[in-house]
């Protein structure tokens, strides 16, 4: 795996229209970018799906980089969108899917992992936080999902240290009475 250093540099030329530069930052960050999609996504395929989603939208959208704040930053911001993104389109397809045709396997509880479920739980509720905050659901997802520190977490999103703690406060506030049913 590359250096922090040698990705950023890679990242700035790739922003710059170096498509060299664009093939090995891609290739530097694949590893990286299907391990923060793992944190989102509980089965390992979904994941899969929504890293290769996550590297499109950076070989798509890499001009965009300015280099205001890390490539690292604006990466996690990429990947949580893209894993979540993700979620919601197996979800919608789960939802669309004739139970007549093809019938929905039950979870057995035995053997479902009480991580995942929890995932599963969290990733709702953060749905359910984006369509009413969006602006909360993006800094709490940056801060305790991608674990980026507050400056960072700032620096991208172009607001007040303060402010983003008291988003985070919030959403935080929000997720606890949505997963407790409140």
């Amino acid at each position: 795996m590359a250096k922090e250093s040698d990705t950023e540099e890679l990242a700035r030329r790739a922003a710059a229209g170096d498509s060299a530069a664009l093939d090995a930052l891609l290739a530097a960050i694949g590893p990286r970018v299907l391990e923060q999609c793992g944190r989102f996504l509980p089965c390992r395929q979904d994941a899969e799906e929504a890293a290769q989603d996550a590297l499109l939208q950076v070989a798509r959208h890499i001009h965009r980089f300015e280099g205001r704040s890390l490539f690292s930053t604006w990466l996690h911001t990429v990947v949580a969108n893209c894993a979540r993104q993700t979620y919601r389109s197996l979800r919608r397809r789960s939802a669309e899917r004739p139970s007549a045709l093809l019938p929905v396997e039950v979870a057995d509880p035995r053997t479902t992992s009480v991580i995942a479920g929890s995932r599963l739980d969290l990733l709702d509720a953060l749905d359910r936080l984006e369509a009413h905050r969006p602006e909360l659901a993006t800094a709490l997802v940056l801060r305790d999902v991608c674990q980026l520190d507050y400056q960072e977490i700032a620096g991208q999103l172009g607001i007040p240290i303060g402010t983003l703690k008291s988003r985070i406060h919030h959403a935080r506030r929000y997720l606890r009475e949505t997963l407790r049913g409140s």
